[in-house]
C-alpha cells in the first residue's frame, strides 16, 4: 500500500515513471538487438570457420554448444550480479566484454584460440542476456507482458535478419574475420547507447509492476531458489529453445551438405525464419495478452512439431519453408516463455528468476547442438536429428499442459 501510494504523484510529475519505461524499454531493445545481431546472425559463416580450423561437425557442435555450457555455469551468477550491482551496469559491461570476445575470434590462429573468443563472447552475453530480461521484468507493466515480449522478439529477429547477411557479405567480400569485427563495433554502439539511456531499477518499484494479475499469486518474498515452478519453467524454457537455437547453427551445414547450397543463400534461409519472426513474435505477444499464454504456447509447439519432421524431406522449397517457420515459431516460444517467468517473482527477484530460468536455456542450449552434431557425424545425415527436435517439441506440449494444470491447483488452493 504504501509503494502504491508513494508512485502516484510521480504519475504526474514531468519525466513520469511512464515514460521513463517507454525510453528504458527502448534503450533495452538496442542492448538486445547488439547482442542478438552476433549470436545466432553469425550463423551463415560457421561454414566458413569450420573450414579455417579444419573442425568436424562435433567440434562444431562444441563450438556453438559452449553457449549452453556457459549459460549452465554463468546464469545464475548473472541474476545474483544483476542483484547485487543493477541491470544497468552489469548489461553494459556484458555487451562490451561480447565486443572483446568478437575481436578475440576473429584475430583468432588456431581452433583452441577460436573457442577462448567463443567463450569470452558468450560469457559477456550471458550477463548481458540475463539483464535484458530483468530489465524487462522491472520497467515493463505486467498487463502488457506478452506484447513487451514480442516486441522484443521482433527487435531481436531484426537483429538477426540484418546480421545474417551483415556478416554474409562481409565474409564473401572481404574474410568472415572482418564480418566477426563488424558485429565488434555493433555491440559496442549498443552497450553507449544502453549507458546513457536505461534508466535502471528504480523504474521498476512502481505501480505498474506490483501486478496482481492471476498468473502472479506467488508472493514476492519468496526466494526464486526456492519457488518449485521457477525451476520447472527452467526446464520448458530448455526444451522450448532447443529447437530452434539447434536450427540456426546446423541450417548452413544442412543445407550445404543436402543441396550445395552456399554461404550467402543459406544466411537468406535464416534471415527468412527471423522476418518472419518479427510478425510471429507480435502477433503471439498480442495473443499471451488475451487468450490463455499456456494453450498458446502449446499451440506454437505444435506447429514446430510438424516444421521439424517436414524438415526429414529432402526438397529444397519444403526445407527452406520448414526451416523458417521452426526458426520463427521457436523464437516467439522462447521469448513468451521469459515472459510466463517474470510473472511468477517480481522485485528484487526479477533477477534470479531470470538467471535460473536461463539456467535450463543453457542446459538444453548444449545439448540441442552437441547431440545435433554428433547425429551429423555419426549418421552421415541430418534426418535422425530433425526427428529428434520433432520429439522434444513433443515432450515440450506435454509439460505446457502438465503446468498448466499445476498452475490451476495453486490458484484453487490459495482461495
Amino acid at each position: 500500500m504504501l509503494a502504491h501510494a508513494s508512485d502516484k504523484p510521480a504519475s504526474n510529475a514531468p519525466g513520469s515513471s511512464r515514460e521513463k519505461w517507454v525510453v528504458s524499454f527502448i534503450a533495452t531493445l538496442c542492448g538486445m538487438m547488439a547482442l542478438q545481431m552476433s549470436s545466432l546472425g553469425f550463423a551463415p559463416v560457421i561454414p566458413l570457420i569450420q573450414h579455417t580450423f579444419r573442425m568436424s561437425y562435433s567440434q562444431v557442435g562444441l563450438f556453438t554448444g559452449i553457449y549452453g555450457i556457459l549459460a549452465l555455469l554463468l546464469s545464475v551468477p548473472a541474476g545474483l550480479t544483476a542483484k547485487r550491482f543493477g541491470e544497468k551496469v552489469v548489461m553494459v559491461l556484458g555487451i562490451i566484454v561480447v565486443a572483446l570476445g568478437l575481436v578475440i575470434l576473429s584475430r583468432a590462429g588456431t581452433f583452441a584460440g577460436a573457442l577462448i573468443g567463443r567463450v569470452v563472447w558468450i560469457s559477456g552475453y550471458r550477463f548481458a542476456f540475463v539483464c535484458v530480461l530483468t530489465a524487462l521484468a522491472v520497467t515493463c507493466p505486467p498487463s502488457l507482458r506478452g506484447r513487451t515480449m514480442g516486441v522484443l522478439g521482433a527487435m531481436a529477429s531484426l537483429a538477426t535478419v540484418v546480421g545474417a547477411p551483415f556478416v554474409g557479405s562481409i565474409a564473401q567480400a572481404l574474410g568472415w574475420r572482418n564480418g566477426i569485427l563488424g558485429f565488434a563495433g555493433a555491440a559496442l554502439l549498443g552497450a553507449i547507447i544502453v549507458a546513457i539511456f536505461y534508466s535502471g531499477r528504480s523504474i521498476g518499484s512502481s505501480k505498474d509492476n506490483a501486478g496482481d494479475s492471476a498468473e502472479s499469486h506467488v508472493g514476492n518474498s519468496r526466494s526464486a531458489f526456492r519457488t518449485p515452478r521457477v525451476w520447472a519453467l527452467a526446464l520448458l524454457l530448455g526444451l522450448v529453445g532447443l529447437p530452434s537455437f539447434s536450427v540456426t547453427f546446423f541450417v548452413p551445414s544442412a543445407a550445404e551438405s543436402a543441396f550445395g547450397i552456399g554461404t550467402v543463400s543459406s544466411s537468406l534461409i535464416i534471415s527468412s525464419g527471423y522476418l518472419a519472426a518479427i510478425i510471429v513474435n507480435l502477433g503471439v505477444g498480442y495473443l499471451m495478452d488475451r487468450f490463455n499464454k499456456w494453450r498458446v504456447m502449446g499451440i506454437l509447439m505444435t506447429i514446430m512439431l510438424a516444421a521439424s519432421l517436414g524438415m526429414t524431406v529432402h526438397n529444397l522449397s519444403i526445407f527452406r519453408f520448414c526451416a523458417a517457420a521452426l526458426l520463427a515459431f521457436g523464437f516467439a516460444a522462447t521469448n513468451q516463455g521469459y515472459g510466463l517467468a517474470a510473472d511468477v517473482l517480481r522485485g528484487q527477484e526479477s533477477g534470479n528468476v531470470m538467471g535460473v530460468v536461463s539456467l535450463g536455456a543453457g542446459v538444453f542450449g548444449y545439448i540441442g547442438p552437441q547431440a545435433l552434431g554428433s547425429l551429423r557425424d555419426w549418421t552421415g545425415s541430418f534426418r535422425i536429428g530433425w526427428c529428434v527436435i520433432a520429439g522434444i517439441c513433443l515432450a515440450t506440449v506435454v509439460e505446457l499442459y502438465l503446468l498448466k494444470d499445476n498452475l490451476r491447483n495453486e490458484m484453487q488452493s490459495s482461495t
